[in-house]
């Protein structure tokens, strides 16, 4: 096994940073703003970096996402006397040398699953593309690696000798395939947010044994582990981890609750089979008795084989799947729900109901609604536009809930 390289900072200034990159299919952006929350909480001033937009101590920056933006962005952080980044890092970025062009002190890893396999050719090359930063890692670094995914055992095998390994794993993946330093031994979740319960570990001792979230959602805990362990990685206090975590407010379009009692009412960005099936699972625990309804499509130019598969995710969780137009691009939106379809029926008894207007879908599924049902709108979560043929034309799925509660809408 090779040394660790030696990444240079992006400029001088940097050489003292601390910095945390977050990569992996899903969880990348509530794992960094849970990991700034953390830095945060113990009073270090940090700056975050998403697929979003630009942070200084949670609040945006009106700076474009460029290269540019982010050293100039990160340099504000800097003139402030801020010393710590957390930056997620997309596998598109990596494969394009972004793990060498700033230095990353610690590599958290969150999964993969077959979301951008079209984008980079092959499973290898995608996986390939986070290992990356990893790779490159300095011999004082850390890898926070997901102990219940097999490519995380992958990921390890390139890191370098020297480079510390901190284990996090939460039972909705399944059984740990490694020695974990900091797992959920129970995970409940209600309306109001997610309480952790830890196995026994050093770690979890020194957090007290449970974390508590103000996000909802069992997916949540996976990656509040996940930063609570690079937090610890870059030298944050338990007390400041356990505080931040519980203080942060979550993502736009992350299981962002709109209503939170008769329905429930969620957006979520979930786009994929693997965050389907945890989005999904997430809303059958809050409904009980009540039933789950799914609002959801699938993108147009990508990989059309994870189709089936979200639609078996549906399928098998919900009662009622609405199956709608997502971002199209350049396919028939009716080709796309048929393969949506198909995976529902193969997946379970969810019935299922076609529209292809998107606001009008989302008022169907609000107007089927009882008081103990739970109503996820999947697949866009934050975005502002939708993408048909050569136009993006706005729409958002968070606005036309907004104008469809008007004044019952009880979450701002």
């Amino acid at each position: 096994m090779s040394e660790p390289a030696i990444v240079p900072p992006a400029q001088p200034w940097a050489e003292p940073w601390r910095t945390i990159g977050v990569t992996g299919t899903n969880g990348k952006t509530s794992t960094t703003v849970l990991a700034a929350a953390a830095i945060q909480a113990a009073a270090r001033r940090v700056f975050s970096s998403t697929t979003l937009d630009y942070r200084i101590d949670g609040e945006a920056l009106a700076v474009e996402r460029s290269w540019p933006g982010f050293l100039a962005a990160a340099e504000q952080c800097d003139r402030l006397g801020g010393r710590h980044a957390v930056v997620e890092i997309t596998s598109q970025a990596l494969a394009r040398g972004y793990a060498t062009r700033w230095r990353y002190d610690v590599g958290v890893f969150t999964n993969l699953s077959p979301d951008h396999f079209k984008t980079h050719g092959s499973w290898e090359h995608y996986l390939a593309s986070k290992a990356q930063l990893f790779v490159h890692l300095p011999a004082h670094g850390a890898a926070v690696l997901n102990a219940r995914d097999p490519a995380a055992g992958l990921i390890e095998r390139v890191t370098p000798v020297g480079v510390r390994r901190l284990w996090f794993g939460a039972p909705s993946r399944g059984p740990a395939l490694h020695e974990e330093d900091l797992a959920a031994r129970a995970v409940e979740v209600s309306p109001w947010g997610t309480r952790i319960s830890l196995q026994p570990s050093p770690l979890a001792e020194a957090l007290g044994g449970a974390l508590e979230l103000a996000l909802v959602g069992e997916v949540f805990a996976e990656n509040a582990l996940a930063a609570a362990c690079a937090a610890h990685a870059v030298g944050i206090d338990a007390d400041a981890i356990r505080a931040g975590l519980a203080r942060c407010p979550g993502v736009p379009g992350r299981f962002e609750l709109f209503q939170r009692t008769g329905p429930v009412i969620a957006v979520d960005y979930a786009h994929t089979a693997d965050a389907l099936v945890r989005t999904c699972a997430t809303a059958r625990a809050l409904a009980g008795a009540g039933r789950v309804i799914v609002v959801f499509g699938a993108g147009g130019d990508g990989d059309a084989g994870k189709r089936g598969p979200m639609g078996a995710a549906v399928g098998a969780a919900a009662d009622l799947a609405v199956v709608t137009t997502d971002n199209p691009r350049h396919e028939d939106p009716r080709a796309i729900a048929a393969m949506l379809v198909a995976g529902i029926e193969r997946g379970g008894p969810a019935r299922v109901v076609l529209e292809a207007d998107r606001a009008r879908a989302i008022a169907l599924a609000l107007a089927e609604a009882r008081p103990e049902d739970v109503v996820v709108i999947a697949g866009k979560g934050h975005e502002t536009g939708q993408t048909i043929g050569e136009q993006t034309l706005p729409f958002s799925d968070r606005e036309v809930l907004r104008a469809l509660l008007g004044s019952r809408e009880e979450v701002a």
